[in-house]
């Protein structure tokens, strides 16, 4: 008759104790921790069902309105209306992160594993402390430097370029175009993108790089088969929470962006597209009524934008934590 075997100090169907990895329930510093994790899971899931009540409820009357009383009283049918606000805060969020992730992912491989000491610390501050940048200094710098700078830029790529559709079309006489408005987003989320990744490439296993080093592997060699797939599910959290940013801001898209309600892929026009954060901080001040419900339910889209990003990140990352010990 054989018997199972059971872990050293435990008895089979005995609960776990001390030492065995899962919390004490005798210990009163685990039952209070327990429960404060829980309680911030369900406080900010109670946030979160509160948001899209106030938004379902307050933009009710625009998404149920009759399209007549929305032509008269408000801007327009609400999907015709929105959905061109819609493209252009999807279409600058990609432009941005186009233009940032290989850069921070540049900055933050060169900081983990290819400067000296003296030369990473440094560095890193001044990539935290750019973060802390208000969005106004941003929307400032963009639409008083940067604009006006890129504009001879922009004239070459139409004249050599324009054969392709991104770059066609009469360059914008001020600069503020949707391209501007995606380098100042890139600006803003490369900070939260390379600290993320920086991180995530500081905790690649150490063992597997020196064993990669040991078997004749060059720096860039070892990067890419014991940092990278280890860092893959990081990176992608990283570059989804920049994404959220892009697609939430504000004032420096307000500032920059002379946008329009249209829906065009060319970058050095004046008839951009404008995003839905700009377009409700612009028109909010004045709304009242139905307009005000409208601006709101343009909330909701974005708020259910977000959303869906941020599930198909996680659907991302799940498949991919099965050939990473990241997750």
């Amino acid at each position: 008759m054989t018997q199972k075997l059971t872990r050293p100090g435990t008895s089979r169907g005995a609960e776990p104790g001390p030492g065995t990895g899962a919390p004490d329930p005798k210990r009163r510093g685990d039952r209070v921790f327990r429960g404060f994790a829980m309680g911030a899971g369900i406080l900010i899931l109670v946030i979160l069902a509160l948001v899209a009540a106030f938004l379902l409820i307050q933009g009710s009357p625009a998404l149920f309105a009759d399209p007549a009383k929305l032509i008269s009283q408000g801007y327009g049918e609400f999907l015709p209306w929105v959905l061109p606000y819609a493209f252009g805060t999807v279409w600058a969020a990609i432009l941005a992160l186009v233009l940032a992730v290989p850069v921070a992912v540049g900055i933050a491989l060169f900081i983990s594993h290819y400067s000296p000491r003296r030369l990473a610390q440094p560095l890193g501050y001044v990539i935290d402390l750019l973060a802390a940048v208000p969005s106004v200094v941003f929307g400032l710098w963009g639409s008083l430097v940067l604009a006006p700078a890129a504009r001879p830029l922009y004239e070459w790529l139409s004249a050599n370029l324009g054969f392709i559709p991104l770059f066609s079309g009469t360059v914008s006489g001020t600069g503020r175009t949707i391209f501007t408005a995606a380098i100042v987003l890139a600006t803003m989320v490369l900070p939260i993108i390379t600290s993320m990744c920086r991180e995530v490439f500081l905790q690649a296993p150490r063992l597997h790089e020196e064993a990669a080093l040991a078997l004749g592997a060059t720096r860039w060699e070892m990067v890419k088969m014991a940092v990278f797939p280890f860092a893959r599910p990081g990176i992608i959290a990283a570059v989804m929470l920049g994404l959220g940013r892009a697609l939430g801001e504000t004032m420096a898209v307000t500032m920059v962006l002379s946008g329009t309600r249209n829906i065009t892929f060319e970058l050095l026009t004046s008839e951009n597209p404008n995003t839905i954060a700009a377009t409700v901080a612009q028109n909010f001040p004045e709304a009242f009524g139905l307009k005000t419900s409208q601006l709101i339910a343009a909330g909701l889209v974005l708020f259910l934008i977000t959303l869906v990003v941020n599930m198909i990140a996680r659907w991302i990352v799940s498949r991919r934590a099965e050939f990473s010990g990241a997750n």
